[in-house]
């Protein structure tokens, strides 16, 4: 007796995304780490020293994290209501915030009580940051204005109110000490020189401006609100160079990554993207639970930290790359090497024994092994199988066919199960690869149980479902031939022109050899 061959499930081509370097290292983080914190999370900031703590801003505290602690090591409370864009100073030692109540606090890292206090807005204060100088914040509130404030003395250098609505974002240069950026509600981007009187450059973004970046170099200026993320010239006085409508909904945060050749953005749609500096296109994106109100990337890129609004802290830290130990142990002989040598071959006269080689069976491949049709069909129309291998499900209805024992593992059964077979046909015959085998099914189901039609309201829907399926898909199919004749008619049109250019040239060329001669 032949031996049984199991059912041969044909590979389908699938329409996956690329897989390209920047998707094998983004997908190199671990599974995320879910803290949770007092309120929306509205600020995240790396210390750049190591090693690499990260201030959070939730509600009215600060809490500083270690890379790898899951609880706060360091808590700053003394706020009165929200505070808000706690941000490290170059060295790591400082750490500055505004708060709900108009004030700026200074914090020393190894400390808990308030170095300075910055008393000069009416209105809650959103953007806090240190100049490059390390002597000096700027500031933006909901009153309009931008101050520049000196360290040492607690006092007021210089205040611009430029702005005509509230100011929510801002970053300094690390190129010059002596310039900053702010970006406001009113749609525009305003570039501040600290040694003059007002803003020396402002670019209209043409959306609420929700947050602002510099690169490194100090030539480009990013500034993301709506749905666009765009990237300015500064040295060329505020040209746009490309705008990003990557994303759904308000984009709410950006990030650089160490080396400055990657983008990041954050947006209330749950999505981050990532984007090449030097394309601008999008390379990754990760997904998340809730909409996102901050992003932070570690300085050397081994940790993103998501903030979101539902207070929920989202920690991915880098897999460390793991040698493969392995590998690295050399392999032992064979014994027929140190027999026969590493390099001998098989003689004409020589006998190979090989050894039999067992072939696990899958559940459906047992059933029809033994003939059992109806339960081999059932085996393949569960949940898993059904939903995530569907042509594992049409490969033992094809089998079935062809044993012509299809419409007997079909008849016999109940509403439930009626009803699931119903249900996988509806949806997945519009799919090329398996309509030829599910309309063979389909219309038998419809002769098996035409008799009964009427008598339940769960398989009568299933049925219309089925019907509107196949309508639909008649109907797209109409409407393919159409635009492939309108196709095949523009095709011909120009073929004809072409050959009549093609003649006229031949002509041409001939009168102009007989004027010759």
């Amino acid at each position: 007796m032949a031996a049984y061959k199991p059912v041969v499930v044909p590979a389908c081509p699938k329409l996956g995304e690329k897989i390209t370097q920047d998707t094998l290292y983004w997908r190199g983080y671990k599974t995320p780490v879910q803290i949770k914190e007092f309120g929306a999370i509205n600020k995240i900031d790396f210390s750049p020293v190591p090693p690499y703590n990260y201030a959070v801003t939730a509600s009215s505290r600060i809490h500083i994290y270690g890379r790898y602690s899951q609880e706060p090591i360091k808590t700053f409370s003394r706020f009165r209501d929200a505070a808000y864009c706690a941000t490290y100073r170059d060295d790591g030692r400082l750490l500055a915030a505004g708060s709900e109540d108009s004030n700026i606090q200074l914090f020393d890292i190894s400390g808990k009580a308030p170095l300075r206090q910055f008393n000069g807005h009416t209105k809650p204060v959103h953007v806090v940051g240190f100049l490059s100088d390390k002597y000096r914040i700027f500031s933006g509130g909901d009153d309009y204005s931008s101050i520049l404030w000196d360290i040492p003395s607690a006092t007021e250098v210089t205040s611009y109110r430029e702005h005509t609505d509230y100011v929510r974002c801002g970053c300094a240069s690390k190129v010059n000490a002596d310039v900053f950026i702010t970006g406001s509600y009113d749609h525009t981007v305003k570039l501040f020189d600290a040694r003059t009187k007002g803003s020396v450059m402002t670019i209209e973004h043409g959306y609420p401006v929700e947050s602002v970046l510099l690169f490194p170099s100090g030539g480009l200026l990013v500034s993301a609100g709506g749905r666009y993320v765009k990237v300015w010239d500064v040295l060329k006085g505020g040209q746009l160079l490309v705008s990003l409508k990557n994303h759904h909904k308000t984009v709410t945060c950006l990030c650089l990554n160490s080396s400055g050749q990657r983008l990041l953005s954050g947006s209330l749609d749950r999505h981050v993207k990532i984007y090449s500096t030097t394309s601008y296109k999008v390379v990754h994106s990760f997904n998340y639970a809730t909409s996102i109100l901050s992003l932070a990337l570690s300085p050397e890129d081994e940790t993103i930290v998501v903030g979101m609004t539902n207070g929920v802290l989202n920690v991915k830290h880098r897999k460390p790359e793991e040698r493969d130990e392995k590998s690295q142990k050399k392999r032992q002989p064979a014994y027929r090497t140190y027999v026969k040598g590493r390099t001998y071959m098989p003689k004409q006269e020589d006998f190979c024994v090989s050894k039999p080689v067992k072939r696990v069976l899958r559940k459906y491949d047992k059933l029809l092994k033994s003939f059992q049709s109806s339960k081999a069909l059932d085996a393949v129309l569960e949940p898993p199988i059904m939903l995530h291998t569907p042509e594992v499900t049409v490969a033992v209805m094809q089998e079935l066919h062809q044993r012509g024992t299809l419409r007997s593992a079909l008849a016999g059964r109940d509403e439930k199960q009626v009803n699931l077979l119903l249900t996988f046909v509806a949806r997945r015959v519009i799919e090329p690869r398996f309509t030829p085998m599910l309309v063979t099914v389909a219309d038998m189901i419809t002769d098996i149980y035409q008799p009964v039609v009427g008598q339940s309201a769960i398989v009568d829907k299933q049925f219309l479902k089925l019907q509107e399926a196949i309508g639909k898909e008649i109907d797209y199919q109409e409407e393919l031939l159409e635009v492939l004749g309108m196709m095949d008619t523009l095709f011909a049109t120009f073929t004809k022109k072409r050959d009549a250019h093609l003649e006229e040239n031949k002509s041409n060329g001939l009168t102009t050899e007989t004027n010759r001669n």
